[in-house]
Order: C-alpha cells, then sequence, then structure tokens
C-alpha cells in the first residue's frame, strides 16, 4: 500500500480526524459511538470524518451487528505508523487528546468488540 504524503498530511489537516487516528492508534479498534463520545462530536460528523480517513487509506472498518468498527489500516506504510507513534507521544499531555482518552475511559457501556477481523 502507497499513500502519498500530502494524502496523509491532508487528513492530520483536521482536528477530529487526527484525534480519531491517535485514538484507534492508542485502542486497537473503536467503534463509531466510542469515537463520537470520546470526542464530543456528533456521529454525522464522525461518520464523515471516518469515511475521509477510510478513502485516504488510513483505516479500515468492519460491520459487527449494528457496530461499525474502525482501525487503523495494518497495511499502512511504516513511515506513516512512525509519523503517528511520535506525534501521539508529542502530544500525550496536551490538550485535547489527553481529555479524549479521559473521556473514552469513562464512557459506560462502551461496546466492545466479539472480535478483531
Amino acid at each position: 500500500m502507497n499513500i502519498l504524503p500530502a494524502t496523509l498530511f491532508s487528513a492530520l489537516a483536521h482536528g477530529t480526524r487526527l484525534r480519531c487516528l491517535l485514538l484507534l492508534l492508542k485502542h486497537e479498534e473503536l467503534c463509531v459511538c466510542a469515537l463520537t463520545n470520546a470526542i464530543g462530536a456528533v456521529q454525522p460528523h464522525m461518520s464523515r470524518h471516518l469515511g475521509q480517513l477510510r478513502k485516504a487509506g488510513l483505516v479500515v472498518d468492519r460491520r459487527e451487528g449494528l457496530w461499525i468498527y474502525y482501525r487503523i489500516n495494518p497495511e499502512i506504510p511504516t513511515w506513516v505508523t512512525n509519523l503517528l507513534g511520535e506525534t501521539a507521544t508529542g502530544v500525550k499531555d496536551v490538550e485535547p487528546f489527553v481529555n479524549d482518552l479521559a473521556a473514552l475511559a469513562a464512557m459506560p457501556n462502551r461496546p466492545v468488540a466479539l472480535h478483531c477481523a
């Protein structure tokens, strides 16, 4: 798989998409409702940005019953994984990223995938 730098940086340029990617980097897989809860966005906004990440090749999704789960595309190039990892390390104590992780951890009745595809 090949991702052009312009495609990656365009995806990272929007706060919602960046926050989603960093949450997905920390958690193997999350459903749309968990991402919506953590970031505090409405579902249509979240779904639109997740669709853009999917179109860019950065995430993959799968359906399990009523839930759609997203995860980082396991086929992204190493340089992309490294860049996301460095970004996550660099913002680990910065708002809103700290709040996103706390909101996700505090989410009651968070759907958990039965298995990972």
